[in-house]
């Protein structure tokens, strides 16, 4: 790569060589430590004598700015850092839009692990002990192979047919989801997928119904997207249908494991809340996160298999069965919406990576994911137990377990008066990391309890830390 610089006219050629590489250095953009071209070099590639050259360097290391090595050759100084005063910023058209975003907040991010609680309940983590290295090394191989024989173009928005054919088996098999190769759409995450799918459905001032207590990013989406957010409250079946009101264009829902709150939505309240999507033309997001890990009674049906009118968008995810790092999601979408989500994902980010696609593909063809489901399954449902073991004995005096049959985390409501920030506060100062519902609630008010995930805490680690949390009890609200 050759080094930036250009010529005003033919005269003072070193002094304008001097000028232009003592800014980029003073700058940054000859960062310290980095090596210019040998005076011979650069002379040919800018087209003047290497005693020009010759003479800029020479300067600029008189300056401090370069210093030779020998037998290495020249690099750019250590320098003090520059202090430019603040310029006021000039003012922006689009000032409130700005706004809106950055004073966004960002919610349910994951801490870096270093500031992580030694004893961590955080939802919708896993721990990288449970994932197949070798075997997804072994496929990713084979992805590599297969990107070598294609050509170098970019791929199809809708994603690698090989992969959404995969994705149609699996939710088929495992959710009774109707999918087609033609009907998945692969995306980076579920973020994306439901950022896609209400980018073509919202206008400023439509109505959007969210569950509440809900998923906060999907609030804080469909907000930005200058929705009309209505918070509709659950009760124990699930969404109250009857609330939803006129002139909905959108419906959120995680029907499966109800988030955070985690009961399924019963199947008349499914029945009932596909009948008021119809009678109002509205489509119905169904997010089916971690419905793959079920403890207890017969599978429910998802949403989308009792659709008959092409009112559901489900969404899925491979985050919490495989690693959030990996940013693979789908959607299953109906005739009406599959084109327009298209288009949106082509502009969006024109496909999802293709390398990433061929080595999914190959772990779910050859049988590792329902592999990986049923040993994850065995750890997770252990660690459910004994949290729900420890609720209904020496914490049932604080807090109850909501009846929950999927998923990797469980929500208990506060049985009594607790100070949930202050028990929050003193149980991160024993190493123990707590989360409240209230920040899950949409409009007050909000329920007090707690969210335990147990994707991300080992299973002997689960008595210490509720140990821990039983002493803070026991001092904060004495049972």
């Amino acid at each position: 790569m050759e080094l930036h610089i250009t010529f005003q006219g033919r005269k003072d050629l070193s002094e304008q060589l001097y000028r232009q590489l003592r800014d980029a250095i003073d700058s940054g953009r000859l960062a310290a430590g980095t090596q210019v071209p040998p005076t011979r070099l650069l002379a040919t590639q800018l087209g003047v004598s290497r005693k020009t050259v010759a003479e800029a360097y020479s300067r600029l290391t008189y300056d401090s700015r370069l210093s030779g090595r020998v037998g290495s050759g020249t690099f750019v100084s250590p320098r003090p850092a520059a202090h430019h005063p603040a310029q006021p910023p000039s003012p922006l058209a689009s000032a409130a839009v700005v706004a809106l975003w950055r004073d966004m907040p960002m919610p349910m991010s994951h801490a870096a692990a270093q500031t992580r609680a030694r004893y961590d309940f955080i939802g919708g983590a896993s721990l990288k002990s449970q994932f197949p290295f070798d075997t997804w090394r072994r496929c990713t191989l084979y992805a590599l192979r297969q990107c070598t024989r294609s050509a170098s173009l970019h791929g199809d928005p809708q994603g690698l047919p090989e992969l959404r054919e995969a994705v149609a088996r699996h939710i088929g098999f495992a959710r009774g989801v109707q999918a087609s190769v033609d009907s998945v759409l692969v995306t980076n995450g579920a973020q994306q997928a439901l950022d896609l799918v209400s980018r073509v459905l919202i206008e400023p001032g439509c109505k959007v119904v969210m569950e509440d207590p809900g998923y906060p990013p999907a609030r804080l989406l469909f907000t930005a997207q200058r929705a009309d957010v209505v918070n509709v409250p659950v009760d124990d079946q699930g969404l109250r249908v009857e609330l939803i009101p006129e002139g909905t264009r959108l419906i959120y829902v995680t029907p499966s494991h109800q988030f955070p709150l985690g009961m399924p939505m019963s199947l008349a309240r499914r029945h009932a809340l596909l009948a008021r999507a119809a009678e109002l033309g509205a489509i119905i997001i169904e997010d089916d996160y971690d419905s793959e890990f079920r403890y207890q009674g017969p599978p429910t049906d998802s949403l989308q298999s009792l659709d008959t009118q092409g009112l559901v968008a489900y969404l899925g995810t491979f985050s919490k069965t495989l690693l959030p790092e990996l940013r693979l999601g789908y959607a299953v979408l109906p005739h009406a919406l599959l084109q327009a989500v298209r288009v949106a994902k082509q502009l969006s980010d024109w496909h999802t990576p293709t390398l990433n696609q061929w080595a999914l593909a190959k772990f779910i063809n050859e049988g590792e994911l329902l592999k990986h489901i049923r040993r994850c399954f065995d750890v997770y449902s252990g660690r459910r137990e004994r949290i729900l073991q420890r609720l209904d004995s020496d914490l049932a005096p604080w807090f109850q377990a909501v009846p929950a049959v999927a998923g990797y985390h469980l929500s208990a409501l506060a049985q009594v008066p607790v100070d949930l920030p202050l028990l929050v506060q003193v149980a991160r100062q024993a190493e123990v990391g707590l989360y409240p519902l209230m920040p899950f609630y949409g409009q007050p008010p909000a329920g007090q309890g707690l969210l335990f995930g147990f994707g991300a805490i080992e299973r002997l680690d689960i008595d210490p830390a509720l140990d821990r949390v039983h002493g803070i009890l026991q001092q904060l609200a004495p049972a």
